[in-house]
């Protein structure tokens, strides 16, 4: 029987679908139609979201990444549609999401000529991604393609960039498609380890736990909480996974990244033991790497990573243990120090930070934050990009066990529009909210379009301060008195989002903030809600170390 023969789009489209891939984002470019063509036979089982932009493309894999623990797919066309996608790459990257990014490359017989659009991706990815790969033979697609998944989902997870020649495309092979994913066990701790870990804690007199990552499983996440409250150990989320860990839970005190409220700076330093598990201890986390000392800390520090590569790459530990979070998490036992009073000082300071008083802007986001806890649902999703108004989501909405939140470690602007469609195409029935400022939402705004088309229409609030808020506080700081390039002229946001159909407002007040939300929720076409948000709200003038103190100085005083 003579074995059957396709393409090499036809072959990598199916075993895409073996490996169980259901989504895909993308532009569509001439370099990979064998692609398009081979995915025009597999609507309902692995879909084309169509994007206005490959950044928004880009993002979307990532936050798709994120949230499913699957790799998101992203395809894209050569030259100016993957250096577009690089951000998108970048953010994957350093938020430890598994993604892989096909791109379209010139034919074989045109390589190293800088033929039109010709890019040497090993060459320009290759610190970016976590893998840069090349695929010149139509038959090591299967071979090739099951790498990159296994690459991308192992490990600490990450995006991987996959180049695919045109003529490749298009040369038949009778390779057989992959049948499905490898199964890769979750390195795990032994018991001896495990015992060295109890002999630290037990010794302890304030012991710290610091968790991060986005590769947790609910059943590593309930052990972490079990064990924390057993043994009232407070635990710290690393910058932006504060979803990760129920927020209600009186073992957790807040959150280790930007804006990062003075009574978690204080308990990192005055930790004398550390549980570090799965997180890379980045810039944000650290406070500029200033809350422990580099190279070796004063805290005695256990490091727990599934990757050997970030145990000791900035802090060298106490106790490394290369292990997965979840085996790690199952395999702790609860230990007892009389922690109690630890435990509940540092949950009282985060408790504290919610009374905030009232802010100086039209319409008050510790208001309309504090009604956002109350309204949404326990499976709210989250999503915001980079800015001063991500302290809102960031810091002042309480995270349940079901809640999610997609926000980019790298800081990136634009992330949240492309992130919470990216959400409702995962989740369509729950409610998807996005933060944005309104130079972060021009960032990605077209991908509207993608929303409308994909009927994944998320809530979109605008906080519209008519500046770039971050870099003015900055420029406030260091050159007072010279404003320069950070004042916006913003189109008409209502008419704007109107004009992609969603329903759209614009709130001017606090107390109109409410009904304004319920129409929104009620909305079948998504929402965008612009908020009127006072230019002085947030600056340096006060900033959110001083807004939690001040809460803390009211509290005390009562």
């Amino acid at each position: 029987m003579a074995k059957m023969k396709r393409n090499g789009g036809q072959l990598l489209v199916d075993s895409l679908v073996a490996l169980g891939a259901t989504r895909g984002f993308g532009v569509p470019g001439e370099s990979y139609l064998a692609v398009l063509d081979a995915l025009h036979d597999t609507n309902g089982k692995l879909d084309f979201v169509l994007c206005r932009n490959e950044g928004g493309a880009a993002f979307m894999a990532a936050a798709w990444g994120k949230l499913m623990g699957q790799p998101g797919l992203c395809f894209v066309t050569r030259g100016p549609g993957v250096t577009n996608a690089s951000i998108g790459i970048h953010t994957a990257m350093q938020d430890s999401a598994p993604m892989i990014i096909f791109v379209g490359q010139v034919g074989t017989d045109m390589k190293g000529r800088e033929a039109f659009q010709e890019i040497d991706y090993g060459a320009v990815f290759g610190t970016m991604a976590k893998w840069a790969v090349e695929i010149d033979d139509v038959d090591r697609i299967p071979e090739i393609l099951a790498r990159a998944w296994t690459s991308a989902l192992t490990g600490r997870p990450g995006p991987v960039v996959v180049a695919l020649p045109e003529d490749m495309l298009t040369s038949l092979t009778e390779a057989a498609a992959l049948s499905g994913p490898a199964r890769v066990a979750e390195p795990a701790p032994d018991a001896a380890t495990m015992a060295e870990v109890r002999a630290m804690l037990t010794g302890a007199r304030r012991p710290l736990i610091l968790f991060g990552g986005c590769n947790w499983t609910a059943a590593g996440q309930q052990a972490l909480q079990a064990f924390a409250e057993a043994s009232d150990i407070p635990v710290v989320a690393a910058f932006r996974y504060q979803d990760m860990f129920d927020n209600f839970s009186p073992a957790y005190a807040g959150e280790a990244g930007v804006g990062m409220p003075a009574h978690v700076k204080a308990l990192v330093r005055e930790a004398d033991v550390i549980l570090a598990i799965n997180t890379r201890f980045g810039e944000m986390t650290t406070d500029g790497y200033t809350l422990l000392s580099v190279p070796v800390p004063a805290q005695r520090l256990i490091h727990v990573h599934v990757s050997d590569r970030e145990i000791g790459k900035v802090y060298q530990p106490t106790l490394g243990i290369q292990a997965g979070p979840n085996a790690f998490a199952t395999a702790l036992t609860p230990v007892t120090g009389g922690w109690a009073e630890w435990r509940a000082k540092a949950r009282a300071g985060w408790e504290a930070g919610f009374d905030l008083g009232p802010q100086p802007s039209p319409v008050d986001m510790g208001l309309v934050t504090a009604h956002l806890r109350d309204v949404l649902p326990e499976d709210a999703i989250l999503t915001n990009g980079a800015g001063n108004f991500t302290v809102w989501p960031n810091k002042f909405y309480k995270f349940g066990p079901e809640a999610r939140l997609l926000a980019p470690q790298s800081g990136a602007m634009g992330y949240g529009l492309p992130a919470a469609i990216a959400a409702k195409v995962a989740f369509p029935d729950r409610t998807v909210v996005c933060f944005a400022g309104d130079g972060d939402f021009q960032m990605n705004c077209q991908e509207l379009g993608t929303a409308m088309q994909a009927g994944a229409q998320p809530i979109v609030l605008i906080l519209n301060n008519g500046i770039y808020g971050t870099i003015r506080a900055h420029q406030e700081r260091t050159y007072p008195a010279r404003v320069s390039g950070t004042t916006l002229e913003n189109p008409d946001f209502v008419r704007l989002a109107q004009s992609y159909g969603f329903h759209a407002e614009k709130v001017e007040r606090t107390e109109d903030f409410p009904a304004a939300f319920a129409r929104a929720r009620a909305s079948q076409s998504g929402a965008v809600l612009e908020l009127a948000i006072s230019p002085e709200a947030l600056t340096p003038r006060q900033t959110l170390s001083q807004m939690r103190e001040a809460a803390l100085a009211r509290k005390d005083a009562e």
